[in-house]
């Protein structure tokens, strides 16, 4: 039935109520049946777009917003939520030209900046995004996410300072935030700058996610009349990532250590499985808070955990990489099981566990890096500090590779 314009503004002010208090499904069916009755009605076409967006339908939110920035072409919020909404359905290109029309209507805006550059980062128009988190920045200096934004930018291409610069602005205004102060500890701890970077490392732990925490105190490095457990924090214990944090961080400290079934047979100590009772235990620590607690420096770390296995060295070469190793080793007995590395005169592996169990045996082992490498690692490549058979070296430096298994 048609709708008089008392009867759609009557609706409208129903609908808007419904939204404000949260009912947006009776909101969108309100709207939507004035923009049935008043198709070219653009803050109608708006509202409807906005409600779907609230609903999480964007693709069916596209459609009224497009119209609604047609009719309503002075208006900026019809063009940012287009924006928006098109960002969502991965639209990028399409939603620069929304934002450029928002910009020029308001070209003093920095969230319309921010929202560009994000868009532009996207599109991996990395220097025309940074040009647009320039620009936001410069009408607002603290815009927190722009500041993280231009920050990531920069530490990605290894401008360490800027990148720094960026986040303590940003920690001015959100001086407790652990995501912040998390990635500032990242920054200096890449740099190598232990002293400062490793208390805000701890931030990790206030962060909501998938991590796995025992129901015991948690150690501060005080003195304990009871056994001390470490623990590799991964929710999956033997993932990759906790493998190879029980083997490089479980030393210096007398406790009994979480181990994976798959490092049972490996570690010479005390050991327990996650879901083992922990009866006896009166407090413990995850494992990559053991550089903070026991004061460790680059320049002197513990000695690596003991192993029970006892290198029997061989003519063979141990390969644990994803990549393919270099034509020049394709006759020779390669070993790619970890039960076998013992026999190795040479383990070459990216940074995985077996790699660290044989630099933890003092085999000769060459460990392929990222760039961005674990923090652990430290800045640069050539001979690791954790391990004295061990040298680093970046994945993609095949030169480097070859000649370090040159003869072999």
């Amino acid at each position: 039935m048609p709708l008089n314009d008392q009867q759609i503004q009557t609706l409208g002010r129903d609908a808007l109520q419904r939204a404000a208090a949260g009912d947006f499904v009776s909101a969108e069916e309100m709207f939507a049946r004035i923009v049935e009755a008043r198709p070219n009605m653009g803050q109608a076409l708006h509202l409807l777009g906005q409600i779907r967006l609230k609903l999480g339908r964007f693709a069916e939110a596209r459609e009224p917003l497009e119209r609604a920035a047609q009719f309503l072409p002075r208006d900026v919020a019809a063009q940012t939520n287009l924006a928006g909404c098109l960002i969502q359905l991965g639209r990028h290109e399409t939603a620069l030209v929304a934002l450029a029309r928002a910009a020029r209507l308001k070209p003093d805006d920095a969230v319309i900046s921010h929202n560009t550059g994000r868009t532009l980062e996207t599109l991996g128009r990395t220097e025309d995004a940074e040009r647009a988190y320039d620009l936001a920045l410069s009408l607002d200096h603290r815009l927190l996410p722009a500041l993280s934004a231009r920050a990531d930018l920069l530490a990605a291409r290894g401008e360490w300072a800027g990148a720094l610069s960026d986040l303590e602005t940003a920690l001015v205004s959100k001086p407790n935030d652990p995501h912040l102060r998390l990635r500032r500890g990242e920054l200096m701890l890449r740099q190598g700058d232990w002293w400062r970077g490793l208390g805000d490392h701890e931030a990790r732990l206030e962060i909501p996610g998938e991590r796995y925490t025992p129901d015991l105190p948690r150690w501060q490095g005080e003195p304990l009349d009871g056994r001390l457990l470490l623990y590799p924090e991964q929710a999956d214990i033997e993932s990759d990532a906790a493998l190879r944090d029980t083997l490089m961080l479980a030393r210096g400290v007398d406790a009994v250590v979480q181990c994976a079934a798959t490092l049972a047979d490996w570690l010479d100590g005390p050991t327990v499985r996650r879901g083992e009772p922990l009866d006896g235990f009166v407090a413990a620590a995850p494992l990559r808070s053991l550089p903070l607690l026991l004061n460790w420096t680059r320049e002197a770390l513990p000695p690596p955990a003991k192993l029970r296995r006892t290198p029997e060295p061989s003519s063979r070469i141990g390969w644990f990489s994803v990549a393919e190793p270099p034509t020049g080793l394709a006759g020779l007995d390669l070993v790619r099981t970890p039960d076998e590395i013992a026999t190795c005169r040479l383990v070459v592996g990216d940074d995985n566990w077996p790699a660290h169990a044989a630099a933890s045996l003092g085999i000769p082992t060459v460990i392929l890096l990222p760039r961005v490498a674990d923090w652990l690692w430290g800045p640069s490549v050539g001979t690791s500090p954790w391990y004295a058979s061990a040298e680093l070296l970046r994945d993609d430096d095949r030169e480097g590779l070859a000649a370090r298994l040159a003869g072999c």
